[in-house]
């Protein structure tokens, strides 16, 4: 290994356990990765690397009993080299989560490893890294409590549907029941069906009976020319039928015709009308009939170019619907420049968006706060060799509205501060 001429090079043991130091007399530095699932602090004792490693990591932070582990580890260092004076944060254990970017566990561990290195051969190594963070924090998109949420949503939904059998099923007796006592009535058995309604009636919730009540109300309203439905103190008249050429009237929502009440809770906590929970035919009674459901796309090059191309395709609409896609520079979070695999997708497969006053170009001639303009900000197309992208406002180069010379960035994007690079050699 000498003669192959290597800098540095690591040596990986298979895990040894509670014993097995022997990978010390081979080695320079000695650095033993464990984890935090060692059992009783007891058992750190049998641990021979714990007294001859010049670095201690735990591995896997994230995971629940990490920062014990940590508190465990550090104290039985202490105990094997007798530092009993010597603070947490000057003892080499540290946490980590390998698995995370930029890691600050790890990161620390980088450095504290060329330190040791440099104080054991001399090597004279730096490095240029700032440490800003000491602890392994694990950024979680869902928190470890809510994990299994999806399987949280399945159980609630299947606890709904077995409820609304159970609940359709006693509606379904309550009609037999009146039904036979509608014609049993004045009979002997008038009281055991009495007896029989009560019990069952006792077993229906509220919910299922307000269904129920309201049930032929609803059914005549949709029977109606007009439906009217107020919305914070304004009515909403809706027509619920529609003409065809030879003249037949066709209803834009059938109720179903059912008597018994079991079908009908059922479909109503199953189907339901539209805009009624628990909306499987729609979130809103009735759908629009002053504009199109759609969405105009654009992004491509300039503001001033994807600007044109909306006004383009929203020239004979009422309602101005922007659907708008950036280039991966902008969506990535980089700044335009000069490098090809950067210079080179600047307004490629969406948009080049750098600053407000860009985003006042891309819109200019809309009115944003209009209640029939609205605008949606959506990721560009990925193109070959494009990084995933976010949906965030980042920086991208514009052309001067004068010189139509490209910007260059002298601060960071935050800033936006930006000068002509007329000075800068051309681009490729």
């Amino acid at each position: 290994m000498r003669a192959a001429g290597f800098d540095l090079v690591f040596v990986e043991t298979s895990g040894i356990g509670q014993g097995n130091a022997g990978v010390v007399g081979i080695c320079d530095v000695s650095l033993y990765v464990m984890t935090c699932e060692f059992g009783a602090p007891t058992q750190l004792e049998k641990i021979d690397m714990l007294d001859y490693a010049d670095i201690v990591t735990i591995n896997k932070f994230e995971r629940k009993g990490a920062e014990d582990a940590l508190r465990n580890v550090r104290k039985q260092y202490r105990r094997n080299r007798n530092l009993f004076d010597v603070p947490d944060e000057a003892l080499p254990v540290f946490g980590t989560i390998a698995s995370q970017f930029n890691d600050p566990g790890t990161n620390v561990l980088y450095r504290e490893l060329l330190e040791v290195i440099n104080g054991k051969k001399g090597a004279g190594w730096h490095s240029s890294l700032r440490i800003t963070e000491k602890e392994s924090l694990k950024s979680y998109v869902i928190p470890t409590d809510r994990i299994h949420y999806l399987g949280e949503i399945v159980q609630t939904v299947r606890d709904y549907r077995r409820k609304a059998g159970e609940q359709a099923g006693v509606a379904r007796r309550l009609f037999q029941l009146s039904g036979a006592r509608e014609v049993l009535g004045g009979s002997p058995a008038e009281a055991e069906l009495d007896k029989q309604l009560a019990i069952f009636d006792s077993r229906l919730d509220i919910e299922p009976k307000r269904i129920l009540k309201e049930w032929p109300e609803l059914k005549a309203s949709y029977r109606r020319d007009q439906l009217v439905t107020k919305v914070r103190d304004k009515e909403i008249r809706s027509d619920l039928y529609t003409t065809t050429l030879s003249g037949t009237r066709i209803p834009k929502v059938c109720l179903p015709d059912f008597a018994d009440w079991g079908e009908i809770l059922r479909w109503s906590m199953l189907e339901n009308a539209p805009g009624y929970f628990p909306f499987t035919a729609g979130v809103f009674p009735f759908k629009r009939v002053e504009e199109d459901p759609k969405r105009q796309f654009a992004g491509e090059g300039t503001p001033e170019r994807t600007n044109r191309r909306f006004h383009y395709l929203c020239k004979d609409d009422d309602a101005k619907r922007l659907s708008t896609a950036f280039d991966s520079v902008t969506l990535y979070g980089e700044d335009p420049d000069y490098p090809p695999d950067i210079y080179g997708k600047v307004g490629e497969s969406g948009v080049s968006i750098c600053t407000v006053n860009d985003m006042q170009k891309l819109f200019a001639g809309f009115d944003l706060c209009a209640p029939n303009t609205s605008s949606l900000t959506c990721s560009g197309r990925k193109t070959a060799g494009s990084r995933p992208g976010r949906n965030t406002l980042k920086s991208a180069p514009a052309p001067c509205s004068r010189c139509a010379a490209p910007f260059r960035p002298t601060s960071s994007r935050r800033t936006r501060a930006r000068t002509p690079a007329s000075s800068r050699p051309s681009s490729p």
